[in-house]
């Protein structure tokens, strides 16, 4: 295979909302350019980019895919990406590494929520962009409404390159604003005809050229002067401006597309060779050090790795982009994490599960290898003399959340290997053995994420496993002050167990005053594992309790709070004063002393008025107008507090405080009532008093279940 370089290398991702024909058009231009001889479909579950089982039967894409077309001269690297948000960190990895973003608009529907996600990411990290008006020949397409909607979005750059002479069922002709062009395609697609624009369109395609060129020469002082001088620019010109102008995010070149058809697939990928830039053109990379990292094919090479899978029959897939150098089969280089080798035994351009192998990879381009042992998705692997650690991937924090275990007993040990690999796969997925709710939890970016991991548990790696609703990590402190205490006398022949506690607990509060009941001999403050403090006051005098004693009845305190009275959660945010006690010269000891004072907080809380704490989240939903009611409706019937409402380009916004309990639920009811168009994220807010009905059930369950 043919080696390009980097000047010849360009990296696309293909984004969009689900069903805005991204798998359809990978398919149309790898076919355009010879790749494949026939295209597949989705409906025929043989597309280059859907190959995995899950996608077939789901038909959608559940992972970014990696493809190439080699189109006059260039090469040009896809990444087919997932629409749906359950798999956004695949869409995220596709981004960061790629150098232009292709952004697919169903005409019939323009901008949606799914589209809006993805450009949340775009714009992060200021990607080039192309627009590309997908389905003009559906019986609703309308491609004024999505280039207005487009324009709402995403502001001034928006720039019409070609627009639809007959969009509908019956579209086969575009006008390209940039050659002056009528394209009028054959029926079944393919190369078009190219002819004059009719009398009846010039008016109008004469405008959106002028618009075209003065949007090109806003970019560059040069081109400013030329357009001036001339009152026009020539083509040659104009792609120079439009380069400088998506380099700069200024402009975001609009297409006209049937990927279906395969009408204007070829006039897309002739613009990404000519104008999209390549990789050596893009801004410098940085390392976490701050160093920067030029795309230099003479420079030291290194790799970053931005996708690990495990695929059946073959082994774990590391997929990377070469970000300096020039990359060469039987190379070692160092893995700046781990300082560990990696030998690269073999190299691959890959189209979808087909690998090409090939010697050499240069700056630039995207590639994948195979049986690396400690190099995973975020890793950088370099020569000695590279600048350091590409700067990581930031994947967004997980949504939801499910307990799961093993049917077979048997299979514990196996189950966490295989949810550890998945998370090695899929950064957006979090495992967590939570010691404190005895579950092992899997935290996701929503329910078909899981839906989705529990099926390749089921089908890929044979093991059998339930879903359960996680266990909410409750908390548990008190509203009043109370006292107790606790004789702890045990004789059984010989030496016996004596000790007394008296003390005094209280709600801690920051900034509360100072304990003036006793007197204060010392004090510890206790910044608690699970959040909150305890503040434990040393008030014994007269040696009624030796000092020695002491750090043995906070022991005993620690242990009771890491097991709450109420239901059995850790305890917070609560001052104890050992004020006196007794103990005996001969069966006084550390554990006697311990039980009393754990048993004598036990008591002092029960009468202390305790409150059950619940984790809350502060929720953000962005949707349509049409969709507030049901939103609105939902949010109450989950035990929402709203605490705001704008607006967001368009769209309503509505901020609102949720109960953890209602979280995962509230979640799936709200992609159900807005059909998964719904932009919805959750951050942890505080804990806050349950309801004291639902306060006493939990209570009373948590006593059923301890049989008292």
């Amino acid at each position: 295979m043919k080696t390009y370089d980097d000047k010849h290398i360009k990296n696309i991702v293909l984004l969009g909302a689900p069903k805005s024909g991204k798998t359809t058009l990978s398919e149309t231009m790898l076919f355009e350019a010879g790749i494949i001889s026939k295209r597949g479909t989705i409906e025929e579950k043989n597309t280059v980019s859907d190959y995995h089982d899950i996608e077939h039967e789901r038909g959608n894409s559940v992972y970014a895919t990696l493809m190439h077309t080699e189109w006059k001269d260039y090469k040009i690297n896809i990444i087919d990406t997932p629409g749906l948000e359950d798999f956004i960190g695949e869409v995220i990895a596709a981004i960061r590494v790629s150098d232009t973003a292709v952004l697919l608009l169903n005409a019939q529907y323009g901008v949606e929520v799914g589209t809006e996600l993805v450009w949340d990411y775009v714009d992060k990290y200021q990607k080039p962009t192309i627009l590309a008006v997908n389905q003009l020949d559906a019986e609703l397409a309308n491609f004024n409404k999505a280039v207005e909607d487009a324009a709402r979005v995403f502001g001034q750059p928006v720039t019409v390159m070609q627009y639809p002479v007959n969009q509908g069922p019956g579209f086969n002709a575009i006008i390209d604003l940039l050659k002056m062009t009528m394209y009028r395609f054959p029926e079944n697609g393919g190369k078009p005809e190219k002819l004059p624009i009719p009398d009846n369109e010039k008016e109008r395609a004469d405008q959106l050229h002028n618009e075209l060129v003065e949007k090109a020469a806003e970019n560059d002082d040069t081109l400013m002067e030329l357009y001036f001088e001339k009152g026009s620019l020539d083509e040659d010109e104009l792609r120079q401006g439009i380069k400088i102008g998506m380099l700069n995010h200024h402009v975001f070149p609009l297409f006209c597309l049937s990927a279906r058809k395969n009408m204007g697939s070829g006039r897309l990928m002739g613009f990404i060779d000519n104008v999209a830039p390549s990789a050596v053109e893009m801004p410098a990379e940085t390392t976490t050090g701050g160093k920067s990292v030029p795309c230099n094919p003479a420079g030291p090479a290194g790799l970053f790795v931005f996708k690990t899978l495990q695929e059946p029959h073959i082994g774990r897939l590391t997929y990377f982009k070469v970000m300096s150098g020039e990359v060469k089969s039987g190379m070692e280089l160092i893995n700046e994490q781990g300082n560990t080798t990696e030998r690269i035994s073999q190299l691959f351009i890959a189209d979808g599960k087909n690998r090409n192998n090939v010697e050499r990879l240069q700056a630039g381009d995207i590639g994948c290898t195979l049986k690396m042992k400690n190099t995973l998705t975020n890793h950088t692997l370099a020569e000695k003399n590279f600048p350091g650690q590409i700067t990581p991937i930031d994947f967004p924090t997980p949504k939801v959340r499910v307990a799961i275990e093993a049917k077979n007993k048997g299979d514990d040990e196996k189950l966490s290997e295989v949810l550890a690999e998945i998370h090695m796969e899929d950064p957006t997925l979090l495992v967590e053995f939570n010691r404190e709710l005895k579950q092992v939890i899997l935290h996701g970016q929503g329910e078909l994420h899981l839906l989705v991991t529990k099926w390749r548990l089921e089908n890929v790696y044979k093991m059998q496993v339930a879903f359960h609703a996680a266990k909410i990590p409750y908390r548990e402190t008190i509203q009043k002050p109370a006292q107790a205490s606790y004789r702890h006398k045990k004789q059984s022949g010989g030496a016996g167990q004596f000790g007394e506690v008296f003390m005094k607990i209280e709600p801690w509060y920051e900034g509360m005053p100072p304990y003036k009941e006793h007197s204060v001999r010392d004090s510890e403050e206790i910044a608690l594992n699970w959040g909150g403090k305890l503040v434990f006051n040393n008030c014994i005098v007269g040696g009624a309790i030796d000092n020695r004693f002491l750090p043995s009845i906070l022991k005993g305190v620690m242990e009771k709070m890491q097991e709450g009275p109420l239901t059995g959660s850790y305890v917070r945010d609560i001052r104890v004063s050992v004020y006196d006690g007794k103990m005996h010269p001969v069966d006084s000891n550390d554990i006697s002393f311990k039980i009393a004072g754990m048993m004598a907080f036990r008591e002092a809380f029960h009468q202390a008025a305790p409150q059950l704490l619940e984790p809350v989240f502060d929720l953000e939903a962005i949707a349509p107008d049409v969709m507030m009611g049901d939103i609105m409706s939902e949010l109450q019937s989950h035990r929402s507090i709203i605490t705001g409402m704008d607006t967001l380009n368009g769209y309503q916004v509505i901020k609102a405080r949720t109960p953890q309990a209602e979280i995962d639920k509230l979640f799936a009811a709200l992609r159900n009532v807005t059909q998964g168009k719904a932009k919805l994220k959750s951050q942890f807010a505080e804990y806050a008093p349950v309801p004291a009905e639902m306060q006493k059930k939990l209570s009373e369950s948590y006593k059923e279940d301890l049989g008292i």
